[in-house]
């Protein structure tokens, strides 16, 4: 083989090596979530349900992959989720499917079939979701990414908007987030909101040789997108576009005027934002954004290792935890022959996990071992589980290490777990029904019948 050829032969090999590792780790913008940072999501999760169920909503979970047209007709065309980032995947059936990009319009598409119209209303769900979206990765906003949502399908009373705030501004504060500011506006209805649109499209033709790519797109698209711009070069232009709460009708300016009334007896401060649009095409009336104003200025730790989230795009940029509105037109973007008024709103799980503000919630199935069983000898190993057994459904807490045979192995375990009480059971406490129990903490032992055994942990400090 000729030097150059052996060289690209070497090459080829080399890139061949190289993609194979890559196809063996995560995929970009998607991540592994285990050891601590597992159970801090899951204790978020459950205390965001615990209180969600305390204010009467019920859980729901929808499928992974819906049928493209739930997206595409409830969320919108010309928009940037349906547009650059929808997972698309084609069925052997021919079915044109996508994976979830957001929870709305799947809850509502099930909310249609299931002919929940006929339930008292409205209905109230809560969900713990994975989503997808193909966006750039950067703080915050990953690929495959977690949301904690809240749906109110079944009334236009303003007091469901401030309902939903309130939860999930109390899920937030309650996972300790602080420095939490709500932010709030009013895109008006069908009716009103074209007015809005005429004239927020001439203000922008004004300026057509100023804007990004992106908004020279949206200007013929989905023109209240350009109100939801992060480019800078658009900013100045963005802050002196028309409001749409200029163009509020009649009802509109009293939906809003309430909305604002039962905050304001809840104690919830806002900031009316009139560049607050939302991004989809389903919402209607109140929109509205949580951000944690103090933001991150650094990467957070979590177990020792650092997020795979790169920093946010710009320092100025504050993060939002938890977005939503209403949404009274969805039903009748998914085929319904009548609208459904609508509110909901949903947490972005991994940007509140990730945070140092955090407050680590444990989820109830963690608790701290009190015991560390030890096992010596091939008929203690077969009796094993059978102890094990008897002190889970005591609902004690037990950690093990079957796989080893050495008592000191086993031992060494127990210490660095830091676990106080050991239980032995070897080849002669097999044949007397007996285990002996180890203080760790001066290493004083008791052989203690089986039978007895859980009459004495309950005794032990």
């Amino acid at each position: 083989m000729s030097p150059k050829k052996e060289q690209k032969a070497k090459g080829g090999a080399t890139q061949k090596t190289s993609a194979r590792k890559e196809n063996f780790q995560a995929p970009k913008g998607m991540r592994d979530i285990w050891g601590k940072e597992y159970f801090a999501m899951q204790g978020f999760f459950e205390k965001a349900a615990e209180i969600a169920l305390y204010y009467g909503f019920q859980p729901i979970t929808t499928p992974t992959l819906e049928h493209e047209e739930v997206f595409t007709s409830g969320i919108g065309e010309g928009t940037d989720i349906v547009e650059k980032e929808l997972y698309r995947s084609k069925t052997k059936g021919g079915d044109q499917l996508a994976l979830r990009p957001e929870g709305t319009a799947g809850v509502m598409r099930s909310y249609l079939e299931h002919g929940m119209q006929s339930l008292s209303q409205p209905v109230m769900f809560y969900y713990e979701e994975t989503f997808f979206r193909h966006d750039k990765p950067q703080r915050g906003r990953l690929r495959e990414f977690r949301q904690f949502g809240l749906e109110m399908i079944g009334t236009d009373r303003p007091i469901a908007d401030a309902l939903v705030i309130k939860v999930i501004m109390t899920i937030l504060e309650e996972a300790g987030m602080t420095g939490l500011a709500l932010r709030l506006n009013s895109i008006g209805d069908k009716d009103c909101r074209a007015s809005y649109r005429r004239e927020l499209v001439n203000y922008y033709r004004k300026h057509i040789a100023k804007i990004c790519g992106d908004c020279d797109r949206r200007l013929r698209d989905n023109p209240l997108r350009l109100l939801d711009c992060k480019v800078s070069e658009c900013q100045p232009i963005k802050e002196h576009a028309p409001e749409a709460i200029a163009y509020l009708c009649e009802a509109c300016k009293k939906h809003l005027k309430e909305v604002i009334e039962y905050l304001e007896s809840m104690g919830i401060s806002y900031t009316i934002d009139k560049t607050l649009v939302r991004g989809l095409d389903y919402y209607s009336r109140t929109v509205f954004e949580i951000i944690n104003e103090e933001k991150l200025e650094k990467d957070s730790v979590i177990d020792g290792a650092e997020l795979a989230i790169p920093p946010p795009v710009s320092p100025n940029i504050p993060l939002s935890l938890a977005s939503g509105g209403r949404y009274d037109g969805l039903a009748r973007m998914l085929d319904s022959n009548r609208d459904v008024s609508a509110v909901g709103g949903a947490i972005g799980v991994d940007r509140v996990i990730s945070s140092p503000e955090y407050a680590n919630l444990a989820p109830r199935i963690l608790k701290k071992p009190k015991v560390f069983f030890i096992q010596l000898g091939y008929d203690a190993k077969l009796k094993s589980v059978d102890i094990i057994e008897i002190l889970r459904n005591a609902k004690v807490s037990v950690m093990h290490s079957l796989s080893k045979d050495s008592l000191s192995a086993q031992l060494a375990n127990a210490e660095k777990l830091g676990i106080p009480y050991t239980i032995l059971l070897g080849q002669k406490e097999v044949m007397e029904k007996t285990v002996i129990v180890r203080d760790m903490s001066d290493r004083s032992q008791k052989s203690v019948k089986i039978k007895d055994l859980l009459v004495y942990l309950k005794n032990l400090k």
